[in-house]
């Protein structure tokens, strides 16, 4: 069975990126809802983009949004993003097939969907001015692409090297993430608002997840292929 990896240092440092793009963006949202004093940040009740505005206090979407530290959200957002999509690139060798070509398309559109969110942020400002549909395309984008993306990658875990355990769960954290977003969808659109942060990340967290998994996956993989193999002793 032919790998869909890229041989060389590039792609171990692919691999490298990969793993290290949720990791950025889940210390920048741990900074910055610790931040958010007035009143206290709710992961389960607060919008994940509403930590990105960095305009004054507002309602915005029925939610008063006060994140002193939106700006390091949303540089946030475009490190995950930027690192995803280079890394990806770095990793799988397109010539492979239609796999790893769907991979690295369904990585892009990911990382650039949530570059979008860290730069058109929710804000009523963006609402008025329409720039607020580049932040809805975004964040939909990379619901969508980013948990197919982990279904692609857990269906093709041979050919990266993936073990067992890996693929299975990029599999079952792609499924779970896809069929949250409906609920999500259901949540926003009929106006129920109901712990609004905790079905966003129901649907965003598997996709980070699935990163993890995929990045460690890689990295761990190289390092068995590159191990020294011990002499068989002959007696």
């Amino acid at each position: 069975m032919r790998s869909i990896i890229r041989s060389g240092a590039a792609a171990g440092l692919g691999a490298v990126l990969i793993f290290v793009g949720p990791l950025v963006s889940w210390t920048a949202e741990l900074v910055t809802a610790v931040a958010w004093q007035h009143p206290h940040y709710s992961p389960f009740y607060n919008w994940v983009s509403h930590l990105g505005l960095t305009g004054p206090s507002q309602v915005a979407f029925g939610q008063v949004g006060n994140s002193p530290l939106g700006a390091v959200m949303d540089i946030g957002w475009v490190l995950y993003g930027s690192l995803l999509i280079v890394g990806a690139l770095l990793t799988f060798d397109l010539r492979q097939g239609a796999r790893p070509i769907a991979i690295v398309v369904l990585a892009t559109v990911s990382g650039i969907g949530v570059s979008l969110v860290g730069i058109f942020q929710g804000s009523n400002a963006d609402v008025a001015n329409g720039l607020i549909a580049f932040h809805e395309f975004g964040a939909q984008g990379v619901m969508l692409a980013g948990n197919a993306m982990a279904i692609v990658v857990g269906a093709g875990g041979a050919r990266i090297g993936l073990g067992r355990g890996r693929r299975i769960a990029s599999i079952v954290l792609g499924i779970a993430g896809l069929v949250a977003f409906p609920v999500f969808m259901a949540d926003v659109l009929t106006g129920w608002a109901w712990n609004i942060g905790m079905f966003e990340r129901a649907v965003i967290y598997p996709i980070m997840v699935g990163h993890v998994l995929l990045g460690s996956g890689l990295m761990a993989g190289r390092q068995t292929s590159t191990s020294p193999r011990r002499p068989v002793a002959v007696g």
